[in-house]
């Protein structure tokens, strides 16, 4: 039964902090963008903003804050859509043309495929760091690392099943924030070229490979846009992480959002009143998106700028099975044994990151069976969270024992290296995903809010702009890529999520 149209007893209260003038007090919203923050950081910045830093130098850094700009544009509609109306992105697809709930299948198809790989990948780069520091690289044909990640990752899914992960996050957060003081004084202390920094975040400037980049085995097959293609969909966030963030507003209970979806009547009075509690609920997901991304993207400039600064110039970048190690010389000019924080704080983001991942699957699985029947997601919710992070460890697990065993038959420049799995499922999930997904919130927002709910015309456009460069640069990567064959299982999966959902509802239909 739905509530009335202003009933503000069965909504969350309006916190203090957002009532008050103090942007400061502001800050205590900050919740599931720590998550999102949290997703991102552990691979993007560390590992990708690094790489970048030492390729490009300062002229990435404009493309790091359009990537960013997007991505909040895409989280910030979404997100508020879900506060307004109760409704996640996944039961709104539902209404799309065609079988219904055919989009919402082919992002689970999807995300069958990518979460193991994306989990693989975090597991083996913590695989690496811990190779490094046990003097185990060169061990097992250069294949130590492998090991390390599966150790790491059976580690994870003990912590996931048992619930143990509470203190750990606790202590992840102070010794990150530790990390990037001493990354932040570090800057400082290597003493970059700070009007090439700045204007790098301004003026637009074309990216190419430096020459020492093509000595590297990694980078001579591997075109310049899918190199930074790779970048869009790790800074920042995947779609799917995006997917969960809305999610999470159903658990904070922000405006709306898990409540029953409001109906016409009761969007109708919220567009008339412009003081009604939902929408001044609205600048709790402004604040707490705001501030997830602005985290990033110091993170993102810190890291290019040092890895420009001290890697460049050795001609070093991230790769293979160092993809963690190099970065602790960003805090060893000031004092060597900063060094060690550095690694301990390396080892918990990505750690913490992997932990992330896992935890993300069951969310998305929620929400995608919410969708076709809320009261089944309600009774199965245990069992439906036990698939979804088996799936996604056991799988990634899997893929990673598969390359390591494969390594081992074969040798260290046979099978691909961790960036090389991760490519075609960023792809989707970095990019090209983010583009569909900000081009349905457009529609979503047309269909189902009256005019005065309705998104800005300014961030209808941003939104609608991100949408369209993210769709171009996903079909170019794939292009790149891959080929016809990448665009032909893009197509594929489309079509199997199209035909099994009217064949489910054939069957239903039959079955009734």
């Amino acid at each position: 039964m739905s509530a009335a149209p202003d009933d503000r007893a069965d909504s969350c209260p309006l916190p203090l902090a957002l009532q008050s003038r103090n942007p400061l007090a502001w800050l205590t919203i900050f919740g599931p963008g720590a998550v999102i923050a949290s997703l991102t950081i552990g691979s993007g910045e560390l590992i990708f903003s690094t790489r970048g830093g030492s390729l490009f130098g300062y002229r990435l850094l404009w493309f790091f804050l359009l990537v960013l700009l997007f991505k909040w544009a895409l989280v910030f509609v979404t997100a508020r859509h879900m506060v307004l109306t109760g409704a996640h992105p996944f039961q709104r697809w539902m209404d799309l043309p065609g079988p219904r709930g055919w989009f919402p299948l082919v992002f689970f198809m999807l995300a069958l495929i990518c979460f193991p790989i994306w989990v693989c990948f975090h597991a083996g780069t913590v695989g690496t760091l811990l190779s490094s520091l046990a003097g185990t690289t060169a061990s097992l044909r250069g294949g130590a690392h492998f090991l390390w990640g599966l150790a790491s990752l059976a580690v994870v899914m003990v912590l996931v099943f048992r619930g143990g992960y509470a203190a750990l996050e606790r202590i992840q957060l102070v010794i990150v924030l530790l990390m990037l003081a001493c990354v932040a004084v570090s800057l400082f202390a290597v003493k970059p070229d700070w009007f090439e920094f700045f204007k790098g975040f301004v003026i637009p400037q074309p990216l190419a490979y430096p020459n020492w980049a093509f000595s590297h085995a990694e980078l001579a097959d591997r075109p310049v846009w899918v190199e930074t293609i790779t970048y869009v969909g790790v800074i920042g966030g995947s779609g799917y992480d995006y997917l969960a963030y809305v999610s999470y507003l159903r658990d904070k209970h922000w405006g709306q959002a898990g409540r029953t979806i409001a109906t016409a009547p009761e969007l109708a009075s919220a567009a008339r009143d412009s003081s009604h509690l939902n929408r001044r609920w609205l600048r709790a997901v402004a604040v707490d998106s705001l501030i997830s991304f602005l985290a990033v993207l110091i993170f993102s400039g810190v890291f290019v700028a040092c890895g420009a600064v001290i890697l460049a110039p050795q001609h070093l970048i991230p790769a293979g099975s160092n993809l963690l190690a190099l970065q602790a010389q960003f805090v060893t000019p000031i004092f060597p044994w900063l060094k060690h924080v550095y690694l301990a704080g390396a080892f918990l983001t990505i750690f913490g990151t992997l932990y992330g991942t896992v935890e993300v699957a069951p969310t998305v699985l929620s929400e995608m069976v919410h969708s076709f029947d809320p009261d089944y997601a309600l009774r199965h919710a245990l069992a439906l969270r036990r698939i979804a992070v088996s799936w996604a460890g056991f799988g990634g697990f899997t893929v990673l024992a598969w390359t390591f065993f494969f390594h081992l038959a074969r040798g260290a420049e046979t099978p691909p290296g961790l960036i090389a799995l991760l490519t075609p499922a960023n792809l989707f999930t970095g990019v090209l995903a983010c583009g569909i997904i900000c081009l349905l919130s457009a529609w979503t927002d047309w269909k189902f809010l009256p005019p005065g709910l309705r998104v800005g015309n300014g961030l209808t456009l941003l939104n609608a702009v991100a949408g369209g460069i993210f769709l171009a640069l996903g079909i170019k990567g794939y292009w790149d890529y891959g080929r016809w064959p990448a665009l032909l299982i893009l197509a594929g999966t489309l079509a199997a999520g199209w035909a099994c959902a009217a064949a489910g509802w054939v069957f239903l239909a039959r079955t009734r």
